[in-house]
């Protein structure tokens, strides 16, 4: 092979190798929190709240989306769980909202990779979707879709609420925090996996311009109307293809960003992990195409008027970020390799991440076979064949083959 792309080779395996060191932690952190509160806070609290479409149903349930974060096919299961249980579907959307866009981890990883506007842009931006969404439903009033989509997924079972108080004082609660902490990480592992060595791939190998010439117009130091607008509409598409969730294309945004993407582009990129293709399949399969294609309708319009806004608003008070900030190509990925907290952060939930595993590996070994639906299978295909392309890369790079400074 020539040098060239041996080099380019070991720069990006060890590139998508510190994308993911800089993030584990918080990655860690996140899911932490969220078994916590999946496992102490009653799901059947948050129905009873949910019934109506006003202002305190769609406050309470952006709360509880906020609080109880998860991965995109998580937050898809809960929130048909809550709709068919009866709640209006203003809050059950504010709900998959808030806790797919306003979680605690994916906060940390693009304050890593990005800028604190982005975090402001995520948290503020998300706040705006539920509000947009929500608006949009009051105007439309689509009864008769709800109607039928509540009578696809109705259910009237009665469910036993355990005793959060008694949970937390036993080794029986610890244990359903242990078994949800790890299940976060078995839904998102291929996803990140995948995310990150495309994050790195493209960063060693595809030149700016690739993206200045995707994104129109992207690469002016000054962009009109126009022009972030059609990137706002640019960043769904380009998630559509990825079909990576956004903890995983975190990385990718802030390469995005770096070739000199607009603020809004990438955030419209960043929001748009519920209008992906298989997200779209699962909300189909739940409740018929007809429903899932408006619903993501509503998204899709609801992320470029954000995103837009989001963009003009922080143009307006002069904290619009500029490229530099971004994290996501370093020229030399060994850069991320230091003794700072982050390295020390790691450790410990790296320590606290493997005691996890063995104590549910020994309670639910059956647990941990191949999946079964296509789409898993196949990003676990695509995940293997990311560590074999890490692995072949770092192994370049020790032996000397590689050089990547």
């Amino acid at each position: 092979m020539p040098q060239p792309f041996i080099d380019g080779w070991a720069k990006a395996a060890l590139t998508s190798v510190g994308f993911f060191w800089t993030a584990f932690w918080a990655f860690g952190l996140g899911y932490v929190v969220s078994a916590l509160i999946k496992t102490f806070v009653t799901e059947a609290r948050v129905k009873r709240a949910l019934g109506g479409d006003g202002p305190k149903s769609v406050g309470l349930a952006t709360f509880f989306g906020f609080i109880s974060s998860s991965c995109s096919f998580a937050a898809l299961g809960t929130t048909r769980s809550i709709f068919g249980k009866g709640a209006g579907l203003a809050p059950s959307l504010a709900f998959l909202l808030a806790s797919t866009n306003l979680v605690i981890e994916l906060g940390i990883v693009i304050a890593l990779f990005l800028s604190w506007q982005f975090v402001v842009g995520e948290y503020l931006g998300g706040l705006l979707l539920i509000l947009v969404v929500w608006g949009l439903l009051k105007l439309i009033k689509p009864t008769r879709l709800i109607r039928k989509a509540r009578e696809r997924v109705s259910d009237d079972d009665d469910e036993r609420v355990p005793d959060w108080r008694r949970l937390i004082r036993k080794r029986e609660g610890w244990a359903k925090a242990c078994d949800a902490y790890i299940r976060e990480w078995l839904m998102v592992w291929k996803d990140v996996t995948v995310g990150f060595g495309v994050a790195g791939a493209i960063a060693a190998f595809v030149p700016g311009s690739f993206f200045q010439s995707l994104f129109v117009g992207s690469g002016g130091e000054e962009q009109s109307l126009g022009t972030v607008v059609a990137q706002s509409l640019i960043g769904p598409i380009a998630a559509f293809f990825t079909f990576i969730g956004s903890m995983g294309n975190i990385p990718l945004a802030a390469v995005l960003f770096g070739s000199g993407v607009s603020f809004a582009g990438v955030m419209a990129f960043i929001f748009s992990d519920l209008v992906v293709f298989p997200v779209l399949r699962v909300q189909a399969k739940y409740y018929g195409w007809k429903f899932a294609l408006f619903v993501a309708g509503l998204f899709l319009t609801a992320i470029v008027v954000t995103s837009v806004a989001m963009h003009y608003g922080l143009l307006a008070l002069g904290t619009l970020p500029e490229s530099s900030v971004a994290h996501g190509g370093d020229p030399d990925p060994l850069s991320r390799f230091d003794f700072g907290y982050g390295f020390w952060l790691n450790l410990v939930f790296l320590a606290l991440s493997a005691g996890a595993s063995v104590w549910f590996v020994r309670r639910h070994p059956s647990q941990l076979g191949f999946p079964s639906g296509w789409l898993d299978r196949v990003l676990v295909v695509l995940a293997v064949l990311v560590f074999v392309w890490v692995g072949g890369g770092v192994a370049c790079w020790a032996s000397g083959v590689a050089h990547v400074t």
